[in-house]
């Protein structure tokens, strides 16, 4: 993975959101967390410590490394390209780019050795035009328009989600089998068959000219099962329960 951007808060208001954010970053593979001049002094008490703390629920490495800075121009000074996050567009000219737009270009800018940043304001208010005016881009998400609000650390899950997915290999669908491996056609093949004949024993085929129909939809049941082979062996233990069954019912 390219190195991603640094998440940089400004002005938080609560030590559980700076938890809860390193926490966040910690979920999607986000490393360097900046603070632009907390509300509660720095270093914390041990109250608010512990609070912060569990609400990371263990991401101690991000708060450990956490640096402290007392402008967004010290915060961002050694950064190239900044993104600052807002739900307002406000009254200038601006690029606003959803997060999923956004991700490829600071991946592009990783690329090239450039470092970004995002930027997220306070909790309740967002971040003031003086500081969106120090940023080259701002970042606005998509929700429903009848309630955009945000929780600060969810939003930054929301960026940092994109940035892991963008370029993350995990398939997005696989069958987990465990210790078994798929069944092979010849498996299904003879399960089907026992099947068919112990359903021609119970008359389940009421007329031979709807035997095709019926007999394909059950083939095409059992081939969306994408079973393995113990399924297989397993159905299999239900047919023979099954005919023993019938077979004692009629002596």
């Amino acid at each position: 993975m390219q190195p991603p951007p640094v998440i940089i808060l400004v002005e938080p208001q609560l030590v559980e959101n700076i938890g809860m954010t390193a926490r966040a970053m910690m979920n999607t593979g986000l490393k360097e967390l900046r603070l632009v001049s907390p509300r509660d002094p720095w270093p914390l008490g041990e109250v608010h410590q512990q609070r912060m703390a569990a609400a990371s629920s263990g991401a101690d490495e991000i708060l450990v490394n956490a640096r402290l800075f007392d402008t967004v121009e010290e915060a961002i000074a050694d950064l190239n390209y900044i993104y600052a996050t807002t739900s307002r567009t406000h009254d200038m000219v601006n690029r606003i780019m959803t997060p999923r737009a956004a991700i490829p270009d600071m991946i592009a800018r990783a690329g090239n050795d450039e470092k970004t940043g995002v930027m997220f304001g306070r909790e309740r208010t967002g971040l003031v035009n003086d500081h969106i005016v120090l940023a080259n881009a701002k970042i606005t998400i998509p929700l429903n328009p009848e309630h955009t609000s945000l929780n600060l650390a969810q939003a930054v899950l929301l960026i940092g989600y994109e940035w892991y997915q963008a370029q993350d290999a995990t398939p997005p669908d696989i069958v987990h089998t465990a210790s078994s491996i798929p069944a092979t056609r010849e498996d299904y093949l003879n399960f089907y068959h026992r099947l068919e004949t112990l359903l021609d024993e119970a008359g389940f085929f009421v007329t031979e000219e709807m035997r095709p129909t019926m007999t394909r939809s059950l083939q095409n049941m059992l081939q969306r099962a994408a079973m393995t082979d113990q399924e297989v062996r397993t159905w299999h233990g239900v047919l023979t329960a099954l005919a023993k069954g019938q077979r004692g019912g009629h002596s």
